[in-house]
């Protein structure tokens, strides 16, 4: 047994051990860190038509030496285990045998993005982040992620792209529902506790390692645009707020984080270079690991040296202020940035090609090298490499998680307006939009016509302006926070004929004045299904929420508001912390 496979070695031992015997071409290998797709018979992908990047699964394991994959899309727990197992099997006839680390981003609530989050599927159903921060609770957001990471380890998810902990402080930018909303503080408190319950109470062998993210934090974006696009990479601080969107990775760092992205935007206007953040030295040297102490792993955000496609679609490389270098050259400034790795990519052949042509030094590739084994070997992933797939059916989905996420969806609604009004008595006369009939029929007599009902209900999306970039932009919902004339219209008529509840998504802040005013009660949600819903607004479940965020009152105050600044929009229909508690 050479020393790096003996268990009752020192980490450090095992890493220059293993270090020692690696070639280059196995070092490169290492630092990427891309999108592996699966067939839902727990098969690994080998058509190249239908994964992401178009490279087959055994080429990119056993060929280009690839061991770090995040999962894309899923299937059953039997087959996502399945599928986890025979890519360690792929790994384990490798040379070294180097064990593979599957990540995921999140996958435990509502939101379907493949570049940000996906459905809960089989897996327990909580609402997003920011609900969580409407509980403000530690101790659930511990519970929480303990669940979060003992599903995962059932199918062999060993890191999680996430918490993403930017803060919401631009009210347009399509990314807050994967927050903890506004406040610096609470963010912090709540991130404490997730890395706690991520590492869990045992030994690294039951941890699952979270890619804290996006350094230095993503949310004061110019008009609130998303950097995923060349329209939105410009990162800006009017309001000389910096520090503020810096203190969660602060504590976050302080809680023993392994592994911070940094996101894909440009600071403007301020003392460090304007380039993207992960090409920025004074980022993610000069910042994060020399004020900051940071000695984790470093990876990029995803895509940001090549153009890429996802089936028929193209992506353009996320290279902002570097667009004019080759590949080669955005990865040179990224590694003398201080990157490990690279996000959604696999061409370790760059890393080959800038060693052999002296403009890397091997040492340099090997402090990367040892940061990304470390972590191996933290985990345990070399003696604990494969999954069950009887304990992954077991234990992802199981009534006891699914139980808690839907007392969290319950618990997390925030009441805006409509004390004296809920909970709803009886079983009155209903008209419902947005609801499923069947399950409106559980709690009240449904009807088709406003005219005919005793209350309304309606649930809404959070406004947004439908983007026509592209299919991956679809995905973002970005632009005005105020639903268009004519929808706007046709909600407030039902709200004149009879008197309704009114529950709307907010995946951002919506600036719904006119509704507010005339509803007869304002239920704010952050990702419930209907029961959920229904339970609150019948009295058979005790909202507790309050806003993570504030809820403006205009869109001209949103435009005036400086989006480093939480709070900053003037006279707010709803303010930071505003809920009701309601007596059922």
């Amino acid at each position: 047994m050479p020393p790096y496979q003996d268990p009752a070695l020192p980490v450090e031992e095992r890493v220059t051990d293993l270090l020692e015997r690696m070639t280059l071409q196995e070092k490169a290998g290492l630092m990427f860190h891309t999108m592996l797709a699966m067939n839902t018979d727990g098969s690994p992908v080998e058509d190249p038509a239908a994964q992401p990047g178009g490279v087959p699964t055994t080429e990119m394991v056993q060929g280009r030496l690839m061991s770090h994959f995040n999962l894309l899309g899923g299937a059953g727990p039997r087959q996502m285990a399945q599928w986890h197992n025979r890519l360690q099997e792929m790994a384990a006839e490798t040379r070294l045998g180097i064990p593979v680390t599957v990540s995921t981003d999140p996958r435990h609530a509502f939101t379907d993005n493949p570049g940000t989050a996906m459905l809960a599927g089989a897996f327990s159903r909580w609402p997003e982040t920011t609900g969580l921060a409407a509980i403000g609770d530690a101790g659930l957001v511990r519970r929480y992620a303990d669940v979060v990471r003992r599903e995962y380890l059932a199918v062999g998810i060993r890191v999680a792209l996430h918490p993403q902990i930017d803060l919401a402080t631009e009210p347009r930018w399509s990314r807050i529902s994967g927050t903890f909303g506004a406040d610096a503080g609470l963010t912090s408190r709540l991130v404490t506790a997730y890395l706690e319950g991520m590492r869990g109470p045992g030994s690294g062998a039951e941890s699952v390692a979270c890619m804290v993210k996006h350094f230095p934090g993503g949310g004061p974006q110019k008009d609130g645009e998303d950097p995923h696009f060349a329209y939105g990479k410009e990162q800006v601080y009017p309001g000389g707020n910096f520090d503020y969107h810096l203190a969660p990775f602060r504590a976050a760092i302080a809680a023993g984080a392994t592994q911070i992205m940094p996101y894909y935007g440009v600071p403007v206007g301020t003392a460090y270079e304007e380039v993207g953040f992960g090409f920025n030295k004074q980022v993610v040297t000069g910042l994060l690991r020399e004020e900051l102490g940071f000695d984790g792993i470093v990876c990029t955000d995803w895509q940001l040296l090549n153009d890429t496609r996802i089936g028929p679609h193209h992506l353009e490389a996320k290279a902002w202020g570097v667009e004019h270098l080759t590949p080669a050259g955005r990865a040179l400034k990224a590694i003398e940035a201080g990157a490990d790795q690279f996000g959604g990519e696999a061409c370790p052949e760059l890393i080959v090609e800038l060693v052999r042509g002296g403009l890397v030094g091997e040492d340099r590739i090997d402090a990367s090298v040892r940061r990304l084994l470390r972590e191996k070997f933290r985990l345990g992933l070399f003696e604990h490499r494969f999954a069950d797939p009887d304990r992954a059916e077991e234990i992802v989905g199981s009534a006891e998680f699914r139980t808690l996420g839907e007392s969290a969806q319950r618990r997390c609604l925030t009441v805006l307006t409509g004390d004296g009004v809920l909970p709803l008595p009886g079983r009155p006369r209903l008209y419902a939009e947005g609801v499923d009939a069947a399950v409106a029929a559980e709690y009240a007599e449904p009807v088709a016509d406003p005219a005919a009902a005793d209350v309304a209900l309606l649930r809404l999306p959070t406004p947004h302006e439908p983007r026509t970039g592209g299919f991956f932009e679809t995905f973002f919902r970005a632009g005005s926070l105020a639903f268009d004339d004519e929808r706007l219209e046709e909600v407030l008529a039902v709200l004149e004929a009879v008197p309704t509840v009114v529950v709307i998504r907010l995946e951002r802040p919506a600036v719904i004045p006119e509704i507010a005013a005339r509803a007869a009660a304002l239920i704010g949600e952050y990702g419930a299904d209907d029961r959920a819903v229904l339970d609150v607004v019948f009295g058979r479940a005790a909202p507790r929420g309050r806003l993570p965020f504030e809820l403006p009152r205009s869109m001209e105050e949103v435009r005036r508001s400086r989006p480093d600044v939480p709070g900053d929009t003037r006279d707010p229909l709803f303010p930071l912390g505003h809920g009701l508690d309601i007596a059922i």
